[in-house]
């Protein structure tokens, strides 16, 4: 072997990268400490780009084609170099090639609960899991960022790598969208749409990559939460509380069965549920149709004709108000002697 041939297997005249696999996101270009000769065809395929770097220092960057390295288009190499005169003599420097196709499917998850402050609950505690696709669109900054000095970088390792990364944008977004934890349970799409605004941002300034979409596939709360939204969910079937009191009282008026002192007692207890319902944030007194006065209505096992002092323990009034409704027309009733009698469908007709 002659002294030019020697020189000559000792440079790079062909810089390449044939990208076999589906999972690799940089990989760098083995000089086998050979230098890069002046004229030397740098060959990008599609989807990829090529970053020099000369002593820590980023160089130029070449994007899909095939170039030929010369001064005119290795300029900051150039600088770095300190070349006088241009691009002479050969020179070392790594090179990278990084992936910029989309990587879809990747899966991410919170290991530990995520804390939030919720409009409903105060402070809860989420857990949660999906997919997501990215893709590099800042070469520099994901090398620098994520990448390092790996000399074949793998979606593996950068899974390994970014899971609790993309967990803690994750969180702080959902902590800025202050979206109710009810919502969060319950529109996942959306919210995954609603957050990539806020994501992609940290990510592209941070790690050099950016999110195409962001998917919840399932978000679970305590169980203390989850009670308390069956119950919201049971208190909206229920529909107009009020309506739905009045419609429980008037049924156990037609089915009877505790007494005229029971019937009492009972109309106490709902008088008070009632009122609760209109004080509580949220109830009877926040809906729509006004809120109507506590039922009294009369039931139970009361005979077919009371008396005055009856219908007035059933009603929870004196018996002189009895009677003077009984005079006036207002409550229908037959006098016998000296005696009011009344019936159940006239008690009925008298509450409406």
């Amino acid at each position: 072997m002659g002294l030019m041939d020697f020189i000559k297997g000792e440079l790079i005249e062909i810089i390449e990268w044939t990208d076999d696999s589906r999972d690799t996101l940089s990989y760098r270009f083995p000089d086998d400490d050979k230098e890069i000769k002046r004229g030397a065809q740098l060959i990008v395929r599609e989807s990829q780009v090529a970053q020099f770097v000369y002593l820590g220092q980023y160089g130029d960057l070449f994007t899909p084609g095939k170039h030929t390295l010369t001064t005119d288009n290795i300029p900051i190499l150039t600088t770095l170099k300190g070349w006088k005169y241009g691009f002479e003599s050969p020179f070392k420097a790594d090179v990278y090639f990084v992936v910029m196709r989309l990587f879809a499917g990747n899966k991410w998850g919170t290991s530990n609960p995520v804390m939030m402050r919720d409009s409903d609950f105060g402070i809860v505690r989420l857990r949660a899991f999906g997919t997501y696709d990215f893709r590099v669109v800042e070469p520099q900054r994901f090398l620098k960022e994520v990448a390092g000095t790996d000399q074949h970088f793998r979606l593996d390792e950068f899974t390994d790598v970014m899971r609790s990364r993309i967990v803690s944008v994750f969180s702080d977004a959902l902590a800025g969208s202050k979206v109710p934890a009810l919502d969060v349970a319950a529109r996942y799409t959306e919210l995954g749409d609603a957050l990539l605004p806020l994501i992609n941002p940290v990510i592209r300034e941070k790690y050099g990559i950016e999110m195409s979409s962001f998917i919840l596939e399932n978000v679970s709360v305590p169980p203390e939460v989850e009670a308390a939204i069956d119950k919201r969910s049971s208190m909206a079937a229920v529909g107009n509380l009020n309506d739905y009191v009045k419609y429980q009282m008037a049924q156990g008026l037609e089915k009877g069965g505790t007494g005229v002192g029971g019937l009492g007692a009972e109309l106490a207890v709902g008088a008070s549920i009632a009122q609760q319902m209109l004080n509580q944030p949220g109830g009877i007194a926040s809906q729509s149709t006004p809120p109507a006065a506590p039922s009294t209505g009369a039931g139970g096992g009361l005979p077919e004709l009371v008396g005055p002092a009856e219908a007035a323990t059933a009603l929870g009034v004196s018996e002189s108000d009895v009677i003077a409704s009984l005079e006036s027309g207002d409550l229908k009733g037959k006098k016998i002697g000296t005696q009011w009698r009344i019936t159940k469908s006239a008690l009925r007709e008298f509450l409406g």
